[in-house]
């Protein structure tokens, strides 16, 4: 399920569990919303609004910590394939090809499904077989140093390459995770309790009823951002490719 129709349904149960609590105070019996079971009601309501207060915080530092590992996995990735450029640089011309190569790696992940895909898609799809070092690896571990200086720089050039490949692999398996489901069920139905009990204490007349409904689509919105951010390859907001186009820019200068 995307991001955004995740969003959409919960603030649609939290429009309709508002009407459901105004469809259910206009029958029940009136000592059942005396004041006293009023005020019963909104502590057990606080309880509860606390505990949601802090779920979603605890959902925006995951998504957050999550957005923020993949975009430095990209600027890092990115300054490394500069580096492996220039290192092959110095080899000598029998790198071209390995090169070349490299510089078409970059080329796919700027030109992937990762930034045009579906709002919420997994990454892991996307990014399966983009900037994949492997094939420049086989072409490192091919050479053979004619002297000191290039087996130090056919060295350096498998440990920068292990490098880039190890930070892809990392984010691409924890970045597809995204947010519990558990979790977020669970969220959703304390936000469903909370707003069934403003639909039955608050007065029905429509300006009220508005402002709920108002709010249930802005805590459905904050709901699709935090999932959006959770999956930081694909939807509205995900990871700059700047980065890479900078590196780009810089790759396969002599």
């Amino acid at each position: 399920m995307t991001a955004l129709v995740t969003g959409c349904i919960i603030a649609l149960l939290l429009s309709a569990a508002t009407m459901l609590g105004a469809w259910i105070s206009k029958r029940l019996p009136h000592h059942h919303l005396s004041t006293e079971s009023k005020d019963a009601i909104k502590l057990a309501t606080a309880v509860v609004g606390t505990l949601s207060a802090l779920a979603i915080g605890f959902l925006v530092a995951s998504a957050k910590t999550t957005f923020d590992d993949a975009e430095t996995e990209l600027k890092t990735s990115a300054a490394r394939l500069v580096l492996l450029d220039r290192v092959l640089a110095q080899y000598g011309p029998e790198m071209g090809e390995a090169r070349e190569q490299l510089a078409s790696l970059v080329k796919t992940r700027i030109n992937g499904t990762a930034w045009g895909g579906d709002i919420g898609e997994s990454p892991k799809g996307a990014l399966q077989d983009e900037l994949g070092v492997e094939p420049v690896q086989k072409l490192l571990r091919a050479m053979v140093p004619q002297d000191e200086v290039h087996r130090l720089l056919k060295t350096r050039a498998l440990e920068v390459s292990s490098a880039i490949a190890e930070g892809h692999w990392l984010v691409l398996e924890s970045s597809s995770e995204g947010l519990p489901t558990a979790f977020l069920v669970v969220l959703t139905f304390w936000l469903t309790v909370i707003f069934l009990t403003f639909g039955l204490l608050s007065p029905h007349n429509p300006t009220v009823i508005s402002i709920i409904l108002v709010c249930a689509v802005s805590v459905g919105g904050a709901i699709f951002i935090v999932n959006d951010m959770a999956h930081p390859y694909a939807g509205l907001i995900h990871v700059s490719d700047e980065p890479l186009r900078v590196a780009l820019s810089k790759m396969g200068r002599q």
